[in-house]
């Protein structure tokens, strides 16, 4: 693990940003895709996507285990989310509440995760999905709760058959892991509950 004085810092400001970042976060979820900013000006460690950082210093602490790639659980990532969260580091994907994932990597999948249980569906991953970007790719239409109709995303980065995934993680409902995707200093939320009707 990296000394204190090599680990970038968190919050510089813990109430306030905190707030906001969770705030955005909430929004991100209850309204699937529509791009939320969460962490400007923010700092991350090696491997994290700023919105990334911000959010798994939010939600997460050391109650909450977290996953990630052997090469960001070994590297600054790692040592940095143990300092600031306390947050155990397991190897096992179904073993985490929080989980990052590279969107291109060819694995984990989203089926590796914990999808909670029928009584416990609220003890399922949130998987931050990091990509290339949150607009400029394929079209997908979604519908469901906090989508008035449907709404389009067009995130890119993102490996083959992905969609496919995420629709039989909605199949799950009301089990099922929730996504969010984010980019920089940026999230889109895809809860279980949001439906594909099309990508083109």
């Amino acid at each position: 693990m990296q000394s204190e004085n090599l680990i970038s810092p968190g919050f510089a400001d813990p109430v306030f940003q905190s707030q906001a970042a969770f705030r955005a976060l909430l929004t991100a979820l209850s309204e699937p895709g529509l791009i939320q900013q969460v962490a400007p000006g923010f700092a991350a460690p090696e491997g994290l996507e700023p919105a990334t950082a911000i959010a798994l210093l939010t939600l997460a602490d050391y109650e909450t285990p977290i996953w990630l790639p052997a090469a960001l659980r070994d590297g600054p990532a790692g040592a940095w989310l143990r300092f600031h969260c306390g947050a155990a580091l397991v190897e096992e994907p179904a073993q985490a509440s929080f989980a990052v994932i590279d969107g291109a990597a060819e694995a984990p999948l989203l089926a590796d995760f914990n999808p909670g249980t029928d009584q416990f569906p609220d003890r399922s991953t949130t998987v931050l999905v990091q990509c290339a970007g949150l607009a400029g790719g394929d079209i997908v239409t979604l519908s469901g709760p906090g989508i008035a109709g449907s709404r389009d995303i067009a995130p890119i980065g993102l490996r083959p058959g992905f969609w496919a995934e995420f629709s039989a993680n909605a199949e799950l409902y009301p089990l099922g892991v929730d996504l969010i995707l984010s980019q920089g200093e940026a999230v889109l939320g895809l809860p279980r509950s949001t439906q594909i009707v099309e990508v083109r």
